[in-house]
């Protein structure tokens, strides 16, 4: 993929500009451009405090539980990255801080037949991402959008961000990923919605 990284002079953190904002027209079929965040979810707003933690399990060498201070210091890292939610709005330009997925993925060793993730989030919640879009050097776990706290509506204290794919994949309120085999539908999957969710390929439902 064809990455791009510039580094903060003033906060010495390096930032991954996302490939499809480089694309010339960058508003994938069917989805029109939105001049704010609107605030999407199923169920009530959670509103979880320092007992958060985050768990790596499924496929790998050893179950590993971070508190919510063991997360937060953390590597970090920056986005620069476009939303395309499936109900048809983008918005542009948006900034990401978080810890980058490839610095969950050198916590555990991860065996060889996991090709698939489910990420786990509050009140089981759940998504499916193919281990090769998770992996992505533009993944990451936010805590930041725009230089401010992601606040519960959006997602606090964490949510996953999957730029290449339709947003219901970056799941707010997250809380862990569980490495598969095989792949297995999460919520919205066995709702209706696309194993998949390529915007650019319009993969929105079954």
């Amino acid at each position: 993929m064809d990455f791009s990284i510039h580094t903060d002079p003033v906060e010495k953190m390096r930032t991954i500009i996302s490939p499809d904002t480089k694309r010339s027209n960058r508003i994938p079929p069917g989805q029109h451009l939105a001049d704010n965040w609107p605030v999407l979810h199923h169920g009530r707003i959670p509103r979880l405090d320092t007992k958060w933690t985050f768990r790596i399990f499924g496929l790998v060498d050893r179950e590993v539980v971070l508190t919510k201070k063991d997360f937060f210091q953390l590597p970090r890292t920056r986005v620069f990255s476009d939303i395309h939610c499936v109900t048809t709005w983008s918005l542009l330009d948006n900034y990401w801080e978080g810890v980058s997925s490839l610095t969950i993925k050198d916590l555990v060793k991860i065996s060889t037949k996991a090709k698939y993730a489910m990420i786990h989030a509050h009140e089981n919640f759940t998504t499916n991402i193919p281990l090769v879009d998770l992996f992505q050097e533009d993944v990451l776990l936010a805590f930041s959008h725009n230089g401010k706290a992601l606040n519960a509506p959006h997602g606090a204290p964490v949510r996953l961000v999957v730029p290449r794919l339709y947003f219901w994949k970056s799941a707010k309120w997250v809380t862990g990923i569980e490495f598969m085999e095989k792949d297995r539908a999460g919520f919205w999957e066995r709702n209706g919605y696309h194993m998949h969710g390529d915007p650019w390929k319009e993969e929105r439902y079954w």
